[in-house]
Protein backbone atom coordinates (compact mmCIF):
# COMPACT_ATOMS: atom_id res chain seq x y z
CA UNK A 1 0.00 0.00 0.00
CA UNK A 2 1.82 3.21 -1.01
CA UNK A 3 0.94 6.37 1.31
CA UNK A 4 1.46 10.03 -0.21
CA UNK A 5 2.48 12.49 2.25
CA UNK A 6 1.28 15.87 -0.04
CA UNK A 7 4.23 18.58 1.07
CA UNK A 8 1.68 21.29 2.51
CA UNK A 9 0.41 18.96 5.19
CA UNK A 10 3.56 18.11 6.11
CA UNK A 11 4.25 22.06 6.20
CA UNK A 12 1.33 22.19 8.39
CA UNK A 13 2.49 19.90 10.75
CA UNK A 14 5.83 21.13 11.30
CA UNK A 15 4.63 24.41 11.59
CA UNK A 16 2.62 23.90 14.05
CA UNK A 17 5.50 21.43 16.02
CA UNK A 18 7.13 24.57 15.74
CA UNK A 19 4.66 26.84 17.29
CA UNK A 20 3.71 24.65 19.91
CA UNK A 21 7.55 24.27 20.75
CA UNK A 22 7.86 27.97 20.36
CA UNK A 23 6.38 28.77 24.09
CA UNK A 24 8.26 26.25 25.87
CA UNK A 25 11.69 26.37 25.03
CA UNK A 26 12.08 30.20 24.62
CA UNK A 27 11.12 31.27 28.57
CA UNK A 28 13.46 28.19 29.54
CA UNK A 29 16.29 30.08 27.34
CA UNK A 30 15.44 33.71 28.01
CA UNK A 31 15.30 32.76 31.59
CA UNK A 32 18.30 30.28 32.46
CA UNK A 33 20.74 33.25 32.58
CA UNK A 34 18.33 35.30 35.05
CA UNK A 35 17.91 34.62 38.54
CA UNK A 36 14.28 35.38 39.63
CA UNK A 37 13.37 36.71 43.24
CA UNK A 38 12.09 34.43 45.78
CA UNK A 39 8.63 36.40 45.43
CA UNK A 40 8.56 35.61 41.97
CA UNK A 41 9.54 31.94 42.15
CA UNK A 42 6.61 31.80 44.26
CA UNK A 43 4.28 33.53 42.32
CA UNK A 44 5.04 31.33 39.31
CA UNK A 45 4.45 28.05 41.00
CA UNK A 46 0.69 29.43 42.08
CA UNK A 47 0.13 29.86 38.20
CA UNK A 48 -0.59 25.73 37.45
CA UNK A 49 -3.04 25.48 40.10
CA UNK A 50 -4.76 28.65 39.50
CA UNK A 51 -4.84 27.46 35.89
CA UNK A 52 -6.75 24.20 36.57
CA UNK A 53 -8.82 25.81 39.00
CA UNK A 54 -10.23 28.23 36.72
CA UNK A 55 -10.77 25.35 34.01
CA UNK A 56 -12.91 23.26 36.66
CA UNK A 57 -14.77 25.60 37.98
CA UNK A 58 -15.98 26.75 34.38
CA UNK A 59 -16.26 22.98 33.85
CA UNK A 60 -18.51 22.86 37.18
CA UNK A 61 -20.66 25.97 37.11
CA UNK A 62 -21.19 26.49 33.71
CA UNK A 63 -21.22 23.33 31.76
CA UNK A 64 -23.18 23.81 28.73
CA UNK A 65 -22.52 28.07 28.07
CA UNK A 66 -24.77 29.18 31.02
CA UNK A 67 -24.88 28.69 34.87
CA UNK A 68 -26.50 25.68 35.84
CA UNK A 69 -26.83 24.54 39.50
CA UNK A 70 -28.35 21.93 41.42
CA UNK A 71 -30.23 19.99 41.04
CA UNK A 72 -30.00 19.88 37.41
CA UNK A 73 -26.20 19.95 37.90
CA UNK A 74 -24.70 17.93 39.92
CA UNK A 75 -21.38 18.33 39.39
CA UNK A 76 -20.92 21.61 42.12
CA UNK A 77 -21.84 19.14 44.95
CA UNK A 78 -19.65 16.19 43.78
CA UNK A 79 -17.08 18.51 43.89
CA UNK A 80 -17.02 19.13 47.75
CA UNK A 81 -15.59 15.28 48.46
CA UNK A 82 -12.94 14.78 46.10
CA UNK A 83 -11.80 18.71 46.69
CA UNK A 84 -11.72 17.66 50.63
CA UNK A 85 -9.58 14.20 49.76
CA UNK A 86 -7.22 16.56 47.84
CA UNK A 87 -6.48 19.37 50.26
CA UNK A 88 -6.06 16.68 52.98
CA UNK A 89 -3.95 13.91 51.21
CA UNK A 90 -2.35 15.35 48.08
CA UNK A 91 -3.13 12.36 46.22
CA UNK A 92 -4.32 12.29 42.85
CA UNK A 93 -5.71 8.66 42.67
CA UNK A 94 -7.62 9.43 45.86
CA UNK A 95 -9.00 12.38 44.72
CA UNK A 96 -10.14 11.29 41.43
CA UNK A 97 -11.12 8.09 42.63
CA UNK A 98 -13.50 9.98 45.09
CA UNK A 99 -14.56 12.37 42.73
CA UNK A 100 -15.65 9.27 40.15
CA UNK A 101 -17.93 7.39 43.57
CA UNK A 102 -19.70 11.20 44.21
CA UNK A 103 -20.59 11.25 41.24
CA UNK A 104 -21.77 8.09 40.87
CA UNK A 105 -23.37 8.07 44.05
CA UNK A 106 -24.96 11.29 43.04
CA UNK A 107 -26.42 9.86 40.12
CA UNK A 108 -27.76 6.81 41.42
CA UNK A 109 -25.11 4.45 40.17
CA UNK A 110 -24.08 2.97 42.80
Amino acid sequence: MDVEVRPEILLVIAGAGVVTLIPRVAPMLLLQRIRLPEWALRWLGLVPISVLAALLAQEVVVPSGEVVMPPDNLAPIAIVPPLAVAAFTRSLVGTVVTGVVAMALLRGAL
